[in-house]
């Protein structure tokens, strides 16, 4: 690089860095979002509180989603405008494989449970 090219580039400008960085206030948001989303579920598990261990496990599922959305948010900066849209194609990505992730994951559990525990294991009875 010859001397006036390098002292084009002196100006602390970065050609092609057009991504998004986040604050400080933006970081403490996610951060607290994501306590939240953590606490919630938690809390749905360790009351009771949904009178059905199904609804239980689809409400948890949903706050895993959307911890995840906001987690590539705020985390990893993913927007409509960086990168030429190529961040949302990747969230849009990142959605379908967490659905298919934690509905597999429910399939195979529920699937488990009923090959693995026989019902006259889980009564008691011989």
């Amino acid at each position: 690089m010859n001397t006036d090219t390098h002292a084009a580039h002196a100006d602390g400008h970065h050609h092609g860095d057009d991504h998004a960085h986040g604050t400080f206030s933006t970081y403490m948001l996610g951060f607290v979002l994501s306590v939240v989303l953590t606490a919630i579920p938690f809390w749905l598990v360790m009351s009771g509180a949904l009178p059905s261990k199904q609804i239980t496990a689809l409400v948890i599922m949903a706050f895993a989603v959307v911890q995840i959305v906001v987690h590539m948010i705020y985390f990893l900066h993913m927007s409509t405008k960086s990168e030429n849209g190529w961040s949302m194609m990747a969230l849009i990505f990142t959605i379908v494989m967490v659905v298919i992730a934690l509905s597999g994951s429910l399939w195979v559990m529920n699937h488990l449970n009923s090959n693995m525990m026989p019902m006259h294991q889980m009564t008691g009875m011989k």
